[in-house]
């Protein structure tokens, strides 16, 4: 079934407000098929604007901002469920989002090699005129990389391409030693906090299935 004649019918669906395959792929691997609907925010416009902001507030407000563009589309259809994300690498205090070249990525995994970072992923969740959100947290250990594979991994492209420039599920993951919290907020979005989320807007997770 379509998942808006779903919602037709008076079923809770998910509308996820971002482009990240990573994170469709742990709704769907979890019985949750969304709808995608990237957002048309400007991340880079709204921290200029909270420039100060620690990483924890920073993705949060991120994760709102997106969620609300994309709740606008569907009104106050209280079927519709809309979540936002974002995440960050919080190093020292430091947001780590994107690296917005191979430069900056092989400068940050310097940095990180044999270090711990905090894996910030702030989730807003929207159902008609109610929304909440929260900041899940992870803390991340990274293994010691020399730079002959710092240079292969940016070679890749895949750092280019997420949060903090690593990944958990993909070729990354051998370069992380370990982890302290829940592995889904470090691949995108915290199954189990959005579990939460859903519960207090009145939202039984199998009614998503």
């Amino acid at each position: 079934m379509a998942r808006l004649e779903h919602a037709a019918l008076g079923m809770p669906t998910l509308v996820l407000a971002s482009a990240s395959p990573a994170r469709k792929r742990l709704l769907t691997d979890a019985g949750i098929t969304p709808i995608i609907r990237v957002s048309d925010v400007d991340e880079r416009a709204l921290e200029s604007e909270i420039p100060d902001a620690a990483p924890a507030a920073l993705c949060l407000e991120l994760a709102r901002a997106k969620a609300r563009a994309v709740a606008a589309e569907f009104a106050s259809d209280p079927d519709i469920i809309v979540i936002g994300c974002d995440s960050v690498l919080d190093v020292d205090g430091v947001a780590f989002g994107k690296p917005e070249d191979a430069a900056i990525a092989k400068s940050r995994w310097q940095q990180m090699s044999g270090r711990a970072g905090i894996l910030r992923t702030g989730h807003w969740v929207i159902r008609g005129s109610d929304e909440l959100g929260e900041v899940a947290s992870t803390t991340v250990v990274h293994g010691v990389m020399s730079d002959a594979e710092i240079d292969a991994y940016i070679a890749t492209g895949e750092p280019l391409q997420v949060a903090g420039g690593f990944t958990l599920d993909g070729l990354g993951a051998p370069f992380v030693e370990r982890i302290d919290g829940d592995p889904s907020n470090v691949i995108g979005l915290s199954l189990p906090l959005l579990r939460s989320l859903l519960s207090r807007l009145d939202v039984a997770w199998p009614s998503l299935w």
